[in-house]
């Protein structure tokens, strides 16, 4: 089983990586559940399937008999029967989950490609717009920041220009970004992101 990485912050709260190599009869051994029909895309199968394998890997390694995946009605996903915090992300063939008993999480995982810079005018604010310049990377970080604060703030209905920033930042392997979310009260939050050979990572922090 390709179960690239797998960490564990605190009581109850981690992180992991899947790469996918198995095709969808070995991924759906031991899995609560069946994609929905309408997914038809093979490769979203496989991410679907791996997501659940993951977390169930995830939830053993952090103490947690695994239930199952479901969605809320803003389509943020959640462990059953648990009331921990719970975020996933796929860009085939890699899926990434997290876990977290105390704080709302999120996590993104995305491959740098150069149609990011076609994007980031979109969704990035001027000062994170100069910051990022040219470098596919960091736009690629920019973009997991603010679809990690997306999934922290978990109701939908948020710009993301002017409601979730990143203050500007020194590229590196990997490094802490600061957050701050202003649809509603003002949240203040602290995100790890990572560079890998095949991906950017990005994921809640603990909180100052």
């Amino acid at each position: 089983m390709p179960l690239q990485e797998i960490n564990q912050t605190s009581n109850q709260s981690g992180w992991a990586v899947w790469h996918i190599e198995e095709n969808a009869d070995q991924l759906a051994n031991k899995i609560i559940g069946t994609p929905p029909t309408e997914m038809t895309h093979e490769n979203k199968k496989l991410e679907w399937l791996a997501a659940r394998h993951l977390v169930l890997s995830l939830s053993n390694h952090l103490g947690l008999r695994y239930f199952g995946v479901k969605k809320d009605a803003f389509g943020k996903p959640f462990l059953e029967k648990y009331p921990h915090h719970l975020s996933l992300s796929h860009s085939f063939p890699y899926v990434a989950a997290q876990i977290d008993y105390d704080q709302p999480v999120g996590i993104d995982l995305e491959q740098p490609k150069t149609k990011i810079l076609r994007i980031g005018p979109r969704i990035f604010s001027p000062i994170e717009l100069k910051d990022a310049g040219t470098d596919v990377v960091k736009h690629t970080v920019y973009w997991c920041a603010k679809e990690t604060m997306f999934k922290i703030h978990g109701i939908g209905n948020v710009h993301f220009s002017n409601q979730l920033n990143i203050e500007p930042f020194l590229l590196q392997e990997e490094g802490t970004l600061k957050g701050t979310i202003t649809s509603g009260k003002k949240i203040k939050v602290n995100l790890d992101y990572r560079i890998e050979p095949g991906f950017v990572l990005v994921r809640t922090g603990k909180n100052d």
